[in-house]
């Protein structure tokens, strides 16, 4: 599994670069519409770390040799900076999801910068680099304000709401209906029911021949170069 990972990355790479040579780019006021050429998916979950259920996730998916896109509340990071760093150690793709999950469709554009900026500099403090990519709280943000976002946002194709039933089996019948190659899922790494749910969603998607990658591996894969204010999403409109 880890020689498979290793040429994975490796082809997903020479897309990215190949694209950065001017082959496709979205533009910044666009939705990505991805290929479907090949079984990729995404599997994406809001609204964490929490301890004793986003770790149980990072145990199964390291066990399935799966990845994974982590959206972090920021004020949940300093209690689990271990979490953070595991997830970054063991392959994931970890994302910013304001500092304290306020609706970015109401909020003011200096709102928005705090939210955003909080959330950005711990994770800058904890793991280093920058940039780490948005994913606005119920997936919108207020109109106008995209220009002063200054990363890639990531909203979703497939919505099992979670949330509302924490039932494993409605959330895994409901992603597996409509998940196609492509497709991001949206799931919350803080109910059990979803960790569940998560792990049964992989087991029978592997069988059926799908990779689970990052959304930013998803996105290199298919030629798209991600611009910032842009929102990407796949699949069901």
């Amino acid at each position: 599994m880890r020689r498979q990972r290793l040429i994975f990355l490796c082809v997903c790479l020479l897309v990215l670069l190949s694209a950065a040579g001017g082959e496709k780019i979205q533009p910044a006021d666009g939705t990505a519409e991805l290929l479907e050429e090949e079984k990729y998916i995404a599997l994406t979950f809001d609204d964490g770390p929490r301890r004793g259920t986003t770790d149980r996730l990072l145990d199964g998916l390291k066990e399935r040799g799966a990845s994974a896109t982590f959206f972090l509340v920021g004020e949940e990071i300093e209690a689990n900076q271990d979490l953070v760093k595991r997830m970054r150690a063991e392959g994931h793709q970890v994302g910013n999801h304001t500092w304290s999950h306020v609706r970015l469709a109401d909020a003011a554009p200096e709102k928005i910068a705090e939210e955003i900026g909080k959330t950005e500099a711990a994770l800058e403090t904890l793991l280093g680099e920058s940039g780490y990519w948005l994913r606005p709280p119920y997936g919108f943000i207020t109109e106008g304000t995209e220009e002063q976002i200054d990363v890639p946002m990531v909203k979703w194709s497939v919505d099992p709401r979670d949330w509302e039933s924490r039932d494993t089996e409605k959330v895994v019948k409901a992603v597996l209906q409509y998940a196609k190659p492509n497709s991001i899922i949206l799931l919350h790494d803080i109910y059990p029911t979803s960790v569940d749910a998560a792990l049964q969603i992989v087991d029978t998607l592997q069988r059926e021949g799908y990779w689970f990658v990052t959304v930013e591996e998803l996105l290199a894969l298919n030629g798209i170069v991600p611009q910032a204010g842009a929102m990407y999403r796949s699949g069901n409109p």
